[in-house]
C-alpha cells in the first residue's frame, strides 16, 4: 500500500505531474493523425471480422481511454487490427452477440494471466511460427479482399474455397468496383512512396521546401481517410443521381452504442434461446487463441517501439490494460481489440509523447460515430478493401525464409507448418507451430549434446543441462560406450555444464553406479555444481564418486583403478603439436 506501487497500476501517475504544453501540443497533432487514419481503416477491419462496419468503431475508442491510465508504452495505440479480425471470423460466424461475449471473456482471460503473472506463457510462440502465422494471415485477408475489388458476392469465407470461386466467378465482376477498386491501390501506393521520400525532414532546406514537404507527408499519412472520404463522395453522387455503380457498405446503426452489460445469452428469429454454454462451446479454441494471439501482438509491438525510442515496459501491466480494455469494451459492443502496428507506427513518427494521444483519437471516433454514421452507408466497399491490402502487403515478408535457411535450417520446419496450416484454419495453423517447436524444444532437452572423448578412460562431457528426459539417453551412451566393452572401461561423467537435476536422473545414477560396481569399475563425477552435488549427496547413492575437475578425476582413475590415463594438458600439448605440424 504505497505511491510507488500505485504508480505501477496507474502509469499515469508517472508522467501526468510533468506534462507540460509541448506535450500538449504534440500529442494532439499525434491523436488526431492517428484518428483519421484509425477511422477508415477500423470500418475496414469489421468488414474482415464479418461483422457491420459501426463495430469497427464500437471498438475503437474505449482501449483509447483505458490505455491512457495504464498502459506503459507513449507510442501503442489499441483497437481492431487485421490478424485479430480474421482470427474472430473464425469464431462469431457473423454474429455480433458471439463476437461481443467473445471480447469479455477473452478481457476476463487476459486480466486473469496478468494478475497471476502468467506472461511467460507467450515465450513458447517462437519467432518462426509468428512470422509463418502473420504471413498466412496477411494473404488470406488481403485475397479475402479481391471479392470486393471484383464486386463479386456470395464468395465463402474458407480460404481455399474462395480462391476457387473468386477465379470461378470472376466474369460476373462489376467494372464500377474494378475501376475504383484499382484507382484507390494506386492512390494509396503513390501516396505511401511520396511518404517514404520525405522520411528525412532536411532542417537546412529553404521554408517553403519543408512546408511543402510537410504538406504532402500529412496528406500521405492520412492517405486512407482521404482515400476513402473521396470515394465516398463520388459513390454518393452516383446514388443520387440513380447510377449504382459501386457496391456501398448499406445501412448502418446510427449514434453510439448504448453502455450495457454483454449479452450471456441470445434469442434467434425463431425464438430458440440460444445459451452462455452452447455460446461458449461454440466459441471453443477462440477462448484459447484469441486472447493469447492479442496479448503476443500487442506486447510484441510495444517492445519494439519502446526499444526504438528507448524506454521500457511492464509486459504484465501491459496484458491488464488490453484485458481491462476489452472487458469494458463489451459493454459498448465492441469485438477483440489488441495493439495496432500501423496506426502504432505513425503515432511514434508523429512524435507521440504519452499515451494522452489516444484520448485524441478516441474522441475522433467517437465524434464519428456521434455525426457522420448516416454517411457511412456510402462508403464503397472497394475503397475500404484497397484500405484493407495496403495495410496488411507489408506483413507478408518473403526474406524471412532466405533468412531461416541461412540461419537455422530446421527453424523452417514450424514456420511452413504454421504457414500451410493457416491457409486452411488460422487457428490451426498456430496450433500446428507451437507443436512443432515444442517437439523441437523437448527434442533438444531430452537429446542433449554430448561429447565422448578418450583420456585413457572414457569422458563424456554434457554440453548442455540434465534434465529427466535426458537420463535415459545418458545412461544408454554411458552404458554402451563403457560396459558392453570388452573389458569394461572407468567412465568420467564431465558435469560442469549441469545446473539442476531431478529425482528422476537421481534413480539413473544410482542404478548406473550399481551397474559399474558390479563389472568393478567406476563411474567419477567432475565438475558439479554446488547445488546439483548438494542434490546427489542427499540421495545417498551408494558408491558415489565426484571431483572439483576432469583432470582432478583423470588423476583420481589413474591411482585408484590403475589405468593411465592421458591428461587433459597433455591432450592438449598433442593437438597444439599437431596443429603446428599441419601448419
Amino acid at each position: 500500500c504505497s505511491f510507488s506501487t500505485l504508480k505501477k497500476i496507474l502509469p499515469i501517475l508517472g508522467w501526468l505531474p510533468r506534462y507540460s504544453l509541448q506535450w500538449l501540443w504534440m500529442d494532439l497533432v499525434a491523436g488526431m493523425t492517428v484518428g483519421l487514419t484509425a477511422v477508415p481503416q477500423v470500418l475496414a477491419y469489421a468488414e474482415v471480422a464479418g461483422l457491420p462496419v459501426q463495430y469497427g468503431l464500437y471498438s475503437a475508442f474505449m482501449g483509447c481511454f483505458i490505455y491512457c491510465l495504464f498502459g506503459t508504452s507513449k507510442d501503442v495505440t489499441l483497437g481492431p487490427t487485421a490478424i485479430m479480425s480474421l482470427l474472430c471470423a473464425s469464431y462469431i460466424d457473423h454474429d455480433p452477440v458471439y463476437a461481443v461475449l467473445l471480447t469479455f471473456l477473452c478481457g476476463v482471460i487476459q486480466v486473469a494471466m496478468a494478475v497471476l503473472q502468467l506472461g511467460f506463457l507467450l515465450e513458447f510462440i517462437s519467432y518462426p511460427v509468428i512470422k509463418g502465422f502473420t504471413c498466412a494471415a496477411a494473404v488470406t485477408i488481403g485475397f479475402g479482399q479481391v471479392k470486393n475489388i471484383l464486386g463479386l458476392r456470395n464468395i465463402p469465407q474458407q480460404f481455399f474455397m474462395q480462391v476457387y470461386y473468386t477465379f470461378h466467378n470472376i466474369c460476373e465482376t462489376r467494372v464500377g468496383d474494378l475501376i475504383l477498386g484499382i484507382i484507390c491501390l494506386m492512390v494509396l501506393v503513390l501516396l505511401k512512396l511520396m511518404k517514404d521520400c520525405f522520411k528525412t525532414h532536411g532542417v537546412d532546406l529553404p521554408l517553403y521546401v519543408r512546408v511543402s514537404r510537410g504538406i504532402v507527408w500529412s496528406a500521405a499519412t492520412a492517405r486512407n481517410a482521404l482515400v476513402v472520404i473521396a470515394a465516398t463522395c463520388l459513390a454518393y453522387a452516383c446514388e443520387v443521381t440513380g447510377h449504382g455503380y459501386f457496391t456501398i457498405t448499406g445501412s448502418t446503426a446510427q449514434g453510439l452504442p448504448s453502455f450495457s452489460p454483454p449479452p450471456f445469452s441470445e434469442t434467434t428469429e425463431n425464438g430458440t434461446v440460444i445459451a452462455f454454454r452452447e455460446i461458449a462451446l461454440d466459441l471453443g479454441g477462440g477462448l484459447a487463441v484469441i486472447p493469447l494471439m492479442g496479448l503476443l501482438e500487442s506486447i510484441a509491438i510495444a517492445k519494439a517501439f519502446a526499444s526504438q525510442n528507448d524506454y521500457r515496459i511492464n509486459a504484465n501491466q501491459e496484458m491488464f490494460a488490453i484485458g481491462l480494455t476489452n472487458i469494458m469494451g463489451s459493454f459498448v459492443s465492441a469485438y477483440p481489440v489488441t495493439g495496432s502496428f500501423g496506426r502504432t507506427a505513425v503515432n511514434s513518427q508523429t512524435g507521440v509523447c504519452t499515451p494522452a494521444g489516444g484520448v485524441v483519437t478516441g474522441v475522433i471516433v467517437l465524434l464519428s460515430l456521434a455525426f457522420l454514421m448516416p454517411l457511412f452507408c456510402y462508403i464503397p466497399k472497394a475503397a475500404l478493401a484497397a484500405v484493407i491490402i495496403c495495410a496488411v502487403a507489408p506483413m507478408v515478408d518473403c526474406s524471412i525464409v532466405l533468412k531461416l535457411w541461412r540461419v537455422q535450417k530446421l527453424d523452417l520446419l514450424p514456420f511452413l507448418v504454421t504457414l500451410l496450416f493457416s491457409f486452411w484454419e488460422v487457428q490451426y495453423g498456430i496450433v500446428g507451430g507451437v507443436v512443432v517447436s515444442g517437439f523441437m524444444l523437448l527434442y533438444n532437452i531430452a537429446r542433449p549434446k554430448l561429447q565422448v572423448l578418450d583420456h585413457g578412460v572414457l569422458v563424456v562431457e554434457l554440453e548442455s543441462g540434465l534434465n529427466f528426459p535426458a537420463a535415459e539417453h545418458i545412461s544408454e551412451v554411458l552404458f554402451t560406450e563403457a560396459l558392453l566393452v570388452s573389458p569394461p572401461r572407468s567412465a568420467i561423467l564431465d558435469c560442469h555444464h549441469v545446473s539442476n537435476i531431478d529425482y528422476t536422473v537421481v534413480n539413473e545414477i544410482r542404478d548406473l553406479l550399481r551397474q559399474f560396481k558390479s563389472r568393478n569399475v567406476s563411474l567419477v563425477f567432475s565438475g558439479l555444481p554446488a547445488s546439483v552435488l548438494e542434490v546427489l549427496l542427499a540421495a545417498d547413492l551408494p558408491g558415489l564418486k565426484h571431483t572439483d575437475s576432469l583432470d582432478s578425476a583423470l588423476q583420481f582413475l589413474s591411482v585408484d583403478c590403475g589405468v593411465n590415463p592421458i591428461g587433459i594438458s597433455e591432450k592438449r600439448e598433442k593437438g597444439a603439436k599437431l596443429a603446428l605440424a599441419i601448419s
